[in-house]
């Protein structure tokens, strides 16, 4: 993929994930290339990735439309993250932890040991954890060496909040979004614990059960549809 192509991608991406378009809105070649001040040549093809990705539908009058998601098509994607990086574990654990993996592993949790540390969500709280985060997974799905189960991922990513890039808050209390982080980094501990202690079966039920807590806070976000969170409109009701 070209760096143009790349650039139309990626901004497309965060246009539709931010709402400037809403599912069922037609996206037209001429005008993303307006908007984004390139020839049409880089959008069609940034368009045809999305469609690969599922975040659009070809319209039968030309062009594409923006896909809308139910919560059963984005739980099916969390179970599938759940079961790739479950392998992941599992095989990591069967080989064991090189030491790189294991430093790179550790500072993801002192860093998450740092934001939790005052006791309280911060306003950077979400966006550093989303981070730390996605290194922590990523660490683990590099450290198995499984390019097939790294290739799956990437397409079942692009499915809103399947991925481990998708940390957000539907807590109103902030002490319920602060324990909600602490469970979440809870788990990251103990995935780490049965990695390093080479428990193939507990590293995998960990990392499957670490992904499926992502389920309840999307049926949260459709309850509370007006949640000003990052892709929200795209979960039909």
């Amino acid at each position: 993929m070209n760096d143009l192509k790349t650039k139309v991608v990626v901004e497309l991406r965060k246009m539709i994930m931010d709402g400037v378009f809403a599912p069922g809105d037609r996206v037209a070649e001429n005008a993303v290339a307006d908007r984004l001040e390139v020839s049409r040549t880089p959008v069609r093809a940034a368009l045809a990735v999305l469609e690969q990705e599922g975040l659009l539908l070809p319209s039968t009058t030309g062009g594409y439309t923006v896909r809308s998601f139910t919560l059963e098509a984005i739980s099916d994607a969390i179970d599938v993250r759940g079961n790739l990086e479950g392998l992941a574990a599992r095989q990591v654990a069967e080989h064991g932890l090189s030491r790189a993996l294991m430093q790179g592993l550790q500072a993801c949790l002192r860093e998450g040991d740092s934001l939790l540390s005052t006791g309280k969500v911060e306003e950077d709280s979400f966006p550093r954890f989303a981070e730390m985060n996605v290194k922590f997974h990523s660490l683990i799905v590099e450290g198995s060496g499984n390019v097939a189960v790294k290739r799956a991922l990437a397409l079942n990513d692009a499915i809103p909040f399947s991925a481990a890039s998708s940390v957000v808050s539907t807590h109103t209390d902030p002490l319920e979004a602060y324990q909600g982080l602490v469970h979440s980094h809870f788990h990251h501990r103990a995935i780490v614990e049965a990695l390093s202690e080479g428990e193939s079966t507990r590293a995998e039920a960990l990392m499957r059960e670490h992904s499926n807590a992502t389920k309840s806070i999307v049926r949260r976000m459709r309850e509370l549809r007006n949640l000003p969170v990052r892709g929200a409109h795209l979960i039909s009701v």
